[in-house]
């Protein structure tokens, strides 16, 4: 590392492989649109809606508006036995997008903080119901969940693991990534439906009565975009039911329009328990986060405990005034612009676009849903990850952001995407894709 006096040097930075970055960085210092500005002056075309999040496109003046005033009016008020209007009038419009039912609002700062809340909300509705006995958290292979605790134990990316401590009394199924049976699948692919009898297999395994609840992503997304099989989803819904599990879906990157909908639930017909969210809700102008759980578990919950508090957990900015006025400002740019819709619009075209790239350099594997797509590179021999890192930068370096993960690139651009840029994100790939080795 170079010298304390250096200007990089004290942030220590998250997902971030620090020494190479800080030896070259790359870094962008404004944003407009679909485009990022560099530092060194160039146009960057927003290929990943920054981090699966600025769905409605950067610096969005509904939004700054909002947030300025709410800075003026009231920087901050605690939601620990007190309250101030917009968290209720933010939960109230939240609610509205959910699958019917889902309309009871915890408010977070992450998706990170999204996942443990839930989880130990999941714990309180099966104590609150009379069965303690299920303490028993089930995640799945390859699943990315955040990064406390609680997200890590259910998750499945080994590197996020392997150096911390995990909760204890966790289990995981199978992942459903089959590249054999499924390459270049255009939406759900059509094999591996049964994977979601590894659910069944560990209630035989553990016992029904140990089990509170299983998370998924409904499409696996930091892994490298993992769409879910034909039927897998409404199994895993079938098997929870009957035995008596909950069933989280952590929409964390699906939720806000990503695959043509408010939720991926929705759009995919399959209701969970309850649903964690993040980064969309506010167009990660201010983070926040959220869960929606199910009216009826919720009352569950605040019925069990006869006067004061019912569930000992929260934060200090839980519906902070600045989220909850990003919050509003972003939900009403979504109805304003129909970006839900327009995602759903622009579906086919993408699902086009990404697949073009088939038969070119490295490409085993082509994956797409809603306004998602993940190219699989083939990994280099003795050095995985990196040739799709290589891309990355080349990609930056060419005015396109992408996302490396693995072997994989991701792309999920704003909702705002028009055509020709489309076509310009893909058409950059094929080109450099004949550059990488």
């Amino acid at each position: 590392m170079r010298g304390d006096n250096d200007q990089l040097a004290s942030f220590w930075m998250p997902f971030t492989a620090n020494r190479a970055y800080k030896a070259n960085p790359r870094q962008l210092v404004s944003a407009s649109g679909m485009y990022y500005r560099s530092s060194d002056g160039r146009e960057i075309l927003d290929g990943t809606a920054g981090l699966w999040c600025s769905n409605a496109g950067h610096c969005r003046p509904e939004i700054a508006e909002a947030i300025a005033k709410a800075a003026s009016t009231l920087d901050f008020a605690p939601t620990f036995q007190l309250g101030h209007p917009l968290p209720f009038e933010l939960a109230q419009r939240v609610a509205a997008l959910m699958p019917d039912g889902l309309d009871r609002i915890f408010f977070t700062n992450s998706g990170s903080e999204s996942v443990d809340s839930a989880l130990k909300i999941a714990l309180a509705i099966q104590r609150a119901k009379g069965q303690g006995t299920r303490t028993r958290l089930i995640g799945r292979e390859r699943g990315y969940h955040g990064t406390g605790f609680g997200g890590i134990t259910v998750g499945g990316l080994v590197n996020n693991r392997r150096v911390f401590s995990t909760l204890p009394g966790a289990d995981h199924l199978r992942h459903t990534h089959d590249i054999g049976r499924n390459a270049f699948a255009r939406g759900f692919p059509r094999h591996g439906a049964e994977l979601a009898d590894d659910l069944q297999r560990l209630v035989d395994l553990h016992g029904a009565e140990t089990i509170a609840a299983v998370i998924v992503e409904p499409m696996a997304g930091s892994t490298g975009v993992l769409v879910p099989p034909v039927g897998y989803l409404q199994r895993l819904r079938e098997i929870c039911d009957r035995n008596g599990i909950l069933l989280i879906f952590d929409e964390v990157i699906t939720a806000f329009g990503r695959v043509g909908a408010p939720t991926a639930s929705e759009a995919w017909g399959v209701t969970p328990d309850i649903i964690t969210m993040a980064k969309g809700l506010t167009n990660a102008a201010v983070p926040m986060g959220a869960v929606a759980v199910k009216r009826e578990l919720h009352d569950a919950v605040i019925d069990s405990v006869p006067g004061g508090i019912e569930l000992f957990h929260g934060y200090t900015y839980s519906g902070h005034p600045l989220a909850s006025a990003a919050g509003l400002a972003t939900l009403d740019l979504y109805a304003r612009d129909g970006l839900f819709d327009r995602a759903n619009d622009l579906a086919a075209y993408w699902e086009d676009a990404a697949h073009g790239l088939k038969g070119r350099r490295h490409v085993i594997d082509i994956r797409t849903i809603g306004l998602v797509a993940g190219i699989e590179l083939e990994p280099r021999p003795g050095a995985p990850t990196a040739r799709a890192m290589e891309l990355f930068h080349a990609a930056f370096d060419n005015g396109l952001l992408v996302r490396a993960t693995g072997d994989i690139i991701a792309l999920s651009p704003p909702l705002i995407v028009e055509k020709a840029q489309i076509d310009e994100m893909f058409g950059k790939l094929a080109e450099l894709l004949e550059t990488i080795d």
